[in-house]
């Protein structure tokens, strides 16, 4: 049987518009906005359950998609220690070696958190049991989960993860069976998202 899961990153927040790592922060109004102009095209999606990443973000998305979407802290963010909430402006001028060593070693930890190694064995671990549930989910999910997704679906190495660009409010389809899965990458929600949802 074939497991279909459709990621939609959440709509845009004040940590995104600032480059800060998040801290759990709310939709911009400007965010809501949009999220809850997509609704119609979230409400075509085929989807037998709806996932979310735990964070305020995630869920005020998938509240305004219209989604009853059940908080799964299998699919939470990276946890960034104490860099969280921090601009990453100023974390490169404070600890420019220990940024360097976080963007080049998926195994550090500098920042007292979640290493990337870690993190993408967790969303490996998350889509498993996804798979071994079987039928078609939307999860709306943090953009590193998305990214991180992506990186374990096609087997591709750690330092691939800085490679995947997730914008707001976009719908990136795995389908998966027998442990493999493939990749589909769509338009914004609302912009195409539904053809690519099949």
């Amino acid at each position: 049987m074939t497991t279909r899961v459709m990621l939609v990153s959440p709509a845009f927040d004040d940590a995104a518009r600032a480059v800060r790592f998040p801290a759990d922060e709310a939709l911009t109004p400007a965010g809501l906005h949009r999220a809850r102009a997509a609704r119609p095209a979230a409400a075509a999606l085929p989807a037998d359950r709806a996932l979310t990443s735990p964070s305020a973000r995630c869920q005020e998305t998938a509240e305004a998609l219209g989604l009853r979407a059940v908080p799964d802290p299998g699919a939470a963010g990276c946890a960034m220690g104490r860099w969280r909430g921090l601009a990453l402006e100023d974390v490169l001028a404070a600890e420019p070696e220990g940024v360097a060593a976080w963007l080049t070693d998926p195994d550090s930890a500098v920042h007292g958190g979640e290493p990337l190694t870690r993190f993408l064995g967790r969303v490996t671990d998350w889509l498993t049991g996804l798979m071994a549930e079987g039928g078609r989910v939307v999860a709306v999910v943090e953009p590193d989960v998305v990214r991180a997704a992506v990186v374990c679906a096609l087997g591709a190495p750690p330092s691939s993860f800085w490679r995947v660009d997730v914008p707001p409010l976009t719908v990136t389809a795995l389908s998966g069976r027998d442990g493999r899965w493939n990749v589909r990458v769509t338009a914004e929600l609302g912009q195409g998202a539904r053809e690519g949802a099949g």
